[in-house]
């Protein structure tokens, strides 16, 4: 990690950082680290709300001997963009990190990334098995949950391949309008619970507070959504 390992009084720093409601980029100057170090370390090692100082320590230090005690891997591989292999995993691990925090499991937020992370926003079964290093069944259970998720597509090429993509049409405006949708279930059933625990009992009016509050939260997604679809196909 930039300007080395993180130390145990560090991750200390961290926890406390967190327990006090603090943003990852504040965490980041009090200890003059970057941003992306702080995501990463918090990421891989629990999240915000399962983050523990000294089990940080005690798994990077068992990290760091496993790594000693195994075969010396091959040299990274050039890729032929051109770019870092070691940024780009990076950027990968951290990206998939705050998909697990988002709810993701580990594998499918891994995938996802690995999509993110290419020019054409695609990528086949056979290609995400060896990026990924996992097997075909794996991959097809990961990308089945973000296909039924409606976080990403799947097209044939020219060569008549699938493709699983991410970079296709209104993938992130559906997802959105989704989300509110189901917004707004949960908010129509929180309003029949009003007349079935009775009009006016506390039970009921909390309630109605909340599919108040869900009905402009859904709303405000829709509209959101709608004034920001163009952004989605701005030329780059």
């Amino acid at each position: 990690m930039p300007g080395g390992r993180l130390t145990q009084q560090e991750r200390r720093q961290i926890a406390i950082g967190l327990a006090d409601g603090l943003a990852y980029a504040e965490i980041a100057r009090s200890l003059d680290r970057p941003t992306s170090t702080i995501t990463r370390e918090v990421m891989r090692n629990g999240g915000p709300a399962g983050y523990k100082a000294d089990i940080a320590q005690l798994t990077t230090e068992r990290r760091a001997q496993r790594r000693k005690q195994a075969t010396p891997r091959r040299q990274a591989v050039e890729r032929a963009d051109g770019r870092d292999p070691e940024a780009v995993r990076e950027f990968e691990e951290v990206f998939s990190g705050i998909f697990v925090g988002q709810g993701l499991p580990k594998m499918t937020a891994r995938a996802l990334a690995s999509l993110y992370a290419t020019d054409s926003g695609s990528l086949t079964a056979s290609e995400l098995v060896g990026h990924l290093q996992v097997s075909p069944a794996t991959v097809s259970k990961a990308m089945s949950y973000l296909e039924g998720q409606g976080l990403i597509g799947r097209v044939r090429d020219e060569r008549r391949r699938e493709r699983y993509v991410v970079d296709d049409g209104d993938i992130w405006y559906q997802s959105m309008i989704a989300s509110a949708a189901g917004t707004t279930t949960l908010a129509e059933a929180a309003r029949q619970g009003v007349s079935s625990l009775g009009p006016g009992t506390p039970a009921a009016v909390r309630l109605e507070n909340i599919a108040r509050f869900l009905d402009f939260v859904s709303e405000s997604i829709v509209r959101a959504a709608e004034q920001a679809r163009d952004i989605l196909h701005s030329k780059r």
